[in-house]
């Protein structure tokens, strides 16, 4: 592992020595490093064999938010490839939350979330995980959530059996009546994708970055939606964010609708423990 790191140093034209190197512990994809150099500081996220583009677009991800100017995320210093290995270069970010963090967050997400894309998807297909995403612009929401979001993690799923086949039949029935939910007039939002409580960090006096992103345009609610499923965000987050880009009326009649999505992600990802979160989703809806 030292000579990658050696290798993707020099890449940049770093040639100086490393002095320190550690392991970052967390992370269930990517094996990561933080990287000390006699000219500066780095963190490394390395996977073998990775998927196709997959660090490629991570990077177009993390630098489409950047150019919103709304909220900050990791500068990029390299992409590239070792011995099997892929590798993605970052700036390290390390800091501590203050009682501001949570709000400068809100705002900046909703912010980013002001910019508005040509339709609803994205140019390019992703990850999320590990999962391909499947993309392109449409210009309905909800054909665009059904057909590229639901419906994908659905068909997994069964043929990973683990879906009994009365829920398959209620989640059929669900998809044929999202219009009865979901917004036919909202507008393409420039989403972060995977914004669950580890994907962002504090850096320098508590300010918010952004990371491991699965971007796309969609409606603003749904990343608020998962913002909440698995918690890790102040109320400050959510109040600053409201003032800026206020959640709909109907916003708590259909949160669970968009949560759905990512149950089904870690259902296929993590295993048969999300089914009955997913069961009570659906039973809900559809009865």
């Amino acid at each position: 592992m030292q000579k990658l790191l050696i290798k993707a140093l020099k890449n940049i034209g770093d040639q100086s020595r490393i002095i320190e190197y550690r392991r970052v512990p967390g992370g269930d994809i990517n094996e990561s490093y933080y990287v000390r150099s006699q000219k500066h500081t780095y963190f490394i996220k390395c996977k073998k064999h990775p998927p196709q583009k997959f660090f490629q677009l991570e990077a177009l991800g993390l630098e489409k938010i950047r150019k919103t100017n709304s909220i900050a995320t990791p500068q990029i210093y390299g992409i590239g490839e070792r011995d099997g290995y892929g590798y993605l270069m970052m700036e390290w970010i390390h800091g501590k939350k203050t009682g501001q963090t949570g709000e400068w967050l809100g705002r900046g997400l909703a912010e980013m979330h002001k910019h508005k894309g040509p339709g609803f998807g994205f140019q390019e297909d992703n990850y999320i995980g590990l999962l391909p995403q499947k993309n392109s612009y449409i210009s309905s929401w909800i054909d665009y959530y059904r057909e590229f979001r639901l419906e994908p993690q659905i068909t997994l799923a069964v043929q990973k059996e683990l879906l009994p086949t009365s829920t398959q039949k209620k989640l059929d029935k669900l998809l044929t009546h999202l219009d009865q939910w979901l917004p036919k007039d909202c507008i393409p939002s420039l989403l972060h994708g995977d914004l669950w409580g580890g994907n962002w960090l504090p850096g320098y006096n508590g300010k918010p970055y952004l990371i491991d992103p699965a971007i796309f345009y969609g409606h603003h609610e749904f990343e608020i939606a998962f913002t909440e499923l698995f918690g890790g965000f102040p109320s400050n987050f959510y109040e600053s964010y409201q003032e800026v880009f206020p959640l709909s009326p109907n916003y708590e009649e259909r949160k669970a609708l968009y949560q759905l999505f990512y149950l089904l992600v870690h259902l296929n990802l993590f295993g048969i423990s999300y089914l009955s979160s997913i069961e009570n989703i659906v039973t809900r809806y559809v009865g």
